[in-house]
């Protein structure tokens, strides 16, 4: 869980993951949040409610020095994980990790399990797709998916997203190097190869409540989407 001045909801994001009936581990990386967020998560060590990075605590938190980005916190996570299957979930209320059980349900079917499953926003016909505003942020992920699909030639629709479910050893296996919102697209990119030496990828439709650049969302959406399409060409041809 890679977090950025997310004290408003993060509390209450790590109470619904909490709440998931599985067996886990939560990784929180602060990126050196200046709204409160840091001492909250300190003050969680303190209580013990959760514990240090290399703590076998339910719940790690990882105090980062300085801001490298969204990816480099979820690429030092992974370092960190001992699960058999990682997630990232973000620091807002955009997700919701109800869907962990869906997802987990499509990778662990018996005739043919997966190594990933990505949760879709945008499935044709779904109720996500339909609650969603006509902004530049919805016309991006639709755009950035179809490049996805024409370079990649792989079958999904929301390459963007952030439920990205996949078996540790196979993530760890992308050997994965960016350390901005574009880590997404390079985990699609290598997924998208992998697919094409054997590794199994699934998709299934999750449910999606976005926020406003008003509510904290720190995506921009011409600036991130230009990054993006850098990150699909340069993953397909190097």
């Amino acid at each position: 869980m890679p977090v950025y001045n997310e004290r408003a909801t993060l509390a209450e994001i790590i109470q619904r993951v909490q709440n998931v009936p599985l067996d886990k581990e939560i990784i929180i990386v602060d990126n050196v949040s200046s709204d409160g967020t840091r001492e909250d998560l300190q003050a969680m060590i303190e209580r013990g409610e959760a514990g240090a990075e290399d703590s076998f605590h339910s719940i790690r938190v990882v105090l980062q020095s300085e801001n490298r980005g969204k990816g480099a916190s979820v690429r030092r996570a992974l370092e960190l994980s001992r699960g058999e299957w990682i997630i990232v979930q973000d620091a807002d209320l955009e997700y919701d990790p109800r869907d962990y059980l869906r997802l987990f349900e499509a990778a662990l079917r018996p005739k043919r399990p997966l190594d990933a499953v990505f949760g879709t926003r945008l499935g044709r016909g779904s109720a996500a797709r339909q609650k969603q505003p006509r902004t530049a942020f919805f016309y991006g992920r639709i755009g950035l998916s179809v490049i996805f699909r024409v370079l990649y030639g792989a079958p999904l629709s929301d390459v963007a997203t952030c439920y990205k479910l996949m078996r540790r050893e196979f993530a760890q296996s992308l050997r994965l190097q960016s350390d901005g919102f574009d880590l997404d697209f390079e985990i699609a990119a290598k997924v998208a190869r992998a697919r094409k030496k054997g590794a199994r990828i699934g998709e299934i439709p999750i449910s999606y409540a976005p926020r406003t650049e008003l509510e904290g969302k720190k995506i921009r959406a011409v600036h991130d989407g230009a990054l993006a399409v850098w990150a699909l060409l340069k993953f397909r041809f190097s």
